[in-house]
C-alpha cells in the first residue's frame, strides 16, 4: 500500500510539473505562436539577427578558438589550416570517409578498391600538422591490402603514393588560397 501511495504521489507531482512547464508565456495552457525575429529588433541592419552574439567570455571564447587567427584559419569551426583541410577533403573525396575531425586535423578513409581492380584496396590517414599552409603541414599514410584466397593481406604500398597525395593536397590548397585572395 505504501509503495502504491508513493508512486501515485510521484506521478501527480511530475504531471503537475509537466503541465506547468508546457503552459504559455502567461502561465495559461494555451500556446501562442512564436514570433519570427525581424531586423528591426537589433538596429537598422535587417541581417543583424543572424550575427553571432557577443560572447560572455570575450572575443576568443572560453577556449580561445578565435585568438591569433592565421591566414586560412576559420574562427570557431576548425583549428587547423582551412585551406589544407578543404584541399584534403577535396582530394580524398573519391574514397568513403570513415572519420573526419576538424579540430584534430585528422581524416580517415574507409577501404576503397579502384574501379576495375577487385583484388586490391587502399585506405588513407590524412594528418594536418600545421596551422599554416606549408609543405610539411600535411602527412598522408597509405595502407594497401591484396586479396589472396579469401582473405585480405597487408602489403607495402609504394612510398610515392603518399607523397603524390600530399602534393595533390598542397596544390589544391594553394588553388583555394589564390581563389580566396581574388575575392
Amino acid at each position: 500500500m505504501r509503495h502504491s501511495l508513493r508512486t501515485t504521489t510521484l506521478l501527480l507531482a511530475s504531471t503537475s510539473l509537466l503541465i506547468a512547464c508546457t503552459g504559455g508565456e502567461d502561465g495559461s495552457l494555451i500556446k501562442t505562436e512564436a514570433k519570427y525575429p525581424t531586423g528591426a529588433q537589433r538596429g537598422s541592419d535587417a541581417n543583424a539577427i543572424y550575427d553571432e552574439p557577443d560572447s560572455v567570455f570575450g572575443e576568443g571564447g572560453i577556449f580561445g578558438f578565435n585568438a591569433g587567427k592565421k591566414d586560412g584559419e576559420e574562427g570557431d569551426s576548425i583549428t587547423v589550416n582551412s585551406f589544407l583541410w578543404r584541399a584534403s577533403l577535396d582530394t580524398v573525396s573519391f574514397m568513403p570517409l570513415a572519420s573526419a575531425d576538424p579540430f584534430g586535423g585528422v581524416i580517415l578513409t574507409d577501404w576503397y578498391s579502384p574501379e576495375g581492380v577487385s583484388n586490391e584496396r587502399f585506405k588513407l590517414n590524412v594528418f594536418i600538422l600545421s596551422r599554416q599552409l606549408r609543405s610539411d603541414g600535411i602527412e598522408v599514410r597509405v595502407f594497401k591490402q591484396q586479396l589472396r584466397g579469401n582473405s585480405w593481406v597487408d602489403v607495402e604500398p609504394s612510398p610515392e603514393t603518399g607523397r603524390q597525395l600530399e602534393d595533390s593536397i598542397l596544390t589544391r590548397a594553394r588553388q583555394l588560397r589564390i581563389a580566396k585572395a581574388g575575392e
